[in-house]
């Protein structure tokens, strides 16, 4: 615990999908656990959504709830990306923008030492600067994501030459040593808007840019094991302190609501009937919605690999989502007693943690690659959007995930090509690699006291670096 004249008062502000919430959470947990006074921002309904705090922390953070500004293009009550179609995310960045004015009140009148921040608020540096507050960029991505991006005159494009669409399909100039890390060109295409400007006015590659320029330090959930060559890069290109926070794998729930307890009752009862490391968890996290063809072939190529799967499944993005995906015909049927589609939430640690799941089938977000691999789970990667693109080159390279083979152009696969992927990595022997790596890597991404110490090495430069630090010394 710190001591009193030691306590850091810290704001965080993340972008408002759960992907990046609750990361942001986790770390927060971690200060707060040290001693630390916490100040997290978001708006009210995300916030009454977040899991509950445990006992020992109410006290130490405090919820800011900052309501958006309604814009006609968002429906109401729509303050998450899991709330609204893909295409409606541009406009709710742009309310999110208008939490400008409201998150500079909040920072003068409370003047904590620090604020961490995500991409999204790229506005936030330049007002710390201002007030005397350091500033933290908080990235949920991977140090590989970050380093690939580039330096921020790139991101930003005021440098020499600006980067092109066709550069992202390459390892970038920047980076030193030999990789086969870069989007593939069917990912690229997917993000095509969110790069070069969409209708929130910003593109993401200058929020990045513009986020990572006006920072004091830059902070990533990544560990040196995992990814020192990456964490160079991001050093040399970007000239400031680097800090790699640890991989945030989930504190355990201290008190569990009666549905998690139900639902996990009969899961687990599931789970006790089928073979030791024979399921095939598959979940694509809250953002990610397959398109109708896609979900087909994944449905198809489960029915025909023949292991039993245990799926949860999201048909629709919010209930502004008029475009429902359907399961094939009879699949349900087919699969009965094998398989089961979970339309719900699922307590996905619980799940992952069960001896009888043997491997994974995810959209490689980072949140769920962390849970997998907390608990020794091999990767099967469909990417969808965002930075699964180079997360699953990263895994594939270290041979602890293996992508499914797709059309180069569309992205399109078939469902022989899932079964076969599904097979050879949790059955055969050519996928006994990535088995035992996913193995090796359960000490790395499980280990908490490891995780403590990234944060107590950040917290050791907080202290001597914040602005109230130094005017105390």
């Amino acid at each position: 615990m710190a001591d009193k004249d030691d306590k850091l008062h810290i704001a965080m502000f993340p972008w408002v999908a759960f992907g990046h919430m609750i990361p942001f959470l986790e770390l927060a947990k971690l200060f707060a656990h040290k001693g630390h006074r916490i100040s997290f921002i978001s708006t009210p309904r995300n916030i009454d959504r977040l899991p509950k705090l445990p006992p020992n922390l109410i006290s130490t953070i405090d919820f800011i709830k900052l309501p958006l500004t309604l814009l006609e293009d968002i429906p109401e009550n729509a303050e998450a990306t899991i709330d609204i179609p893909e295409s409606k995310v541009p406009f709710l960045k742009k309310a999110y923008d208008s939490l400008q004015h409201p998150v500079t009140q909040f920072l003068q009148v409370s003047k904590p030492d620090w604020v961490f921040y995500d991409f999204a608020p790229y506005w936030v540096g330049p007002i710390a600067t201002e007030l005397g507050i350091k500033a933290a960029f908080f990235s949920i991505m991977t140090a590989a994501l970050l380093a690939f991006l580039g330096p921020s005159s790139v991101l930003m494009n005021d440098g020499d030459e600006p980067r092109k669409l066709e550069d992202l399909l390459v390892p970038p100039k920047w980076v030193p040593f030999p990789t086969t890390v870069s989007f593939k060109y069917h990912e690229v295409m997917k993000m095509v808007a969110n790069l070069q400007g969409d209708d929130s006015g910003v593109s993401d590659l200058y929020r990045f840019g513009a986020g990572l320029r006006n920072s004091d330090i830059v902070t990533m959930r990544s560990c040196l094991e995992f990814e020192p060559e990456w964490l160079r890069v991001l050093e040399n290109i970007h000239n400031k302190p680097v800090f790699p926070v640890g991989q945030l794998p989930p504190l355990p729930s201290d008190a569990n609501s009666e549905e998690e307890d139900n639902s996990w009752r009969s899961i687990k009862e599931w789970l006790e009937k089928q073979g030791k490391g024979s399921v095939i968890y598959v979940a694509f996290g809250s953002e990610a919605k397959p398109s109708q063809d896609e979900l087909t072939e994944i449905a198809l190529g489960l029915e025909r690999s023949e292991l039993p799967f245990f799926w949860v499944l999201r048909t629709r993005r919010g209930s502004a989502d008029t475009e429902e995906v359907e399961l094939p015909q009879g699949f349900e049927k087919r699969t009965r007693g094998r398989g089961v589609v979970y339309t719900s939430w699922a307590p996905q640690m619980k799940i992952l943690s069960h001896d009888s799941v043997g491997g994974v089938l995810s959209h490689s977000g980072w949140s769920t690659v962390v849970e997998a691999l907390m608990f020794g789970r091999p990767l099967v990667l469909l990417t969808f959007f965002a930075d699964q693109g180079i997360n699953a080159r990263v895994l594939e390279e270290k041979k602890i995930g293996y992508s499914i083979t797709r059309d180069e152009n569309d992205g399109s696969f078939s469902g022989g090509c899932v079964a076969e992927s599904l097979k050879m990595v949790l059955v055969k022997q050519e996928g006994k690699i990535y088995r035992d790596k996913a193995v090796e890597m359960k000490g790395l991404f499980g280990d908490r006291d490891r995780q403590s110490r990234y944060v107590d090495n950040l917290l050791d430069y907080l202290k001597a670096n914040g602005p109230a630090m130094r005017a105390k010394h």
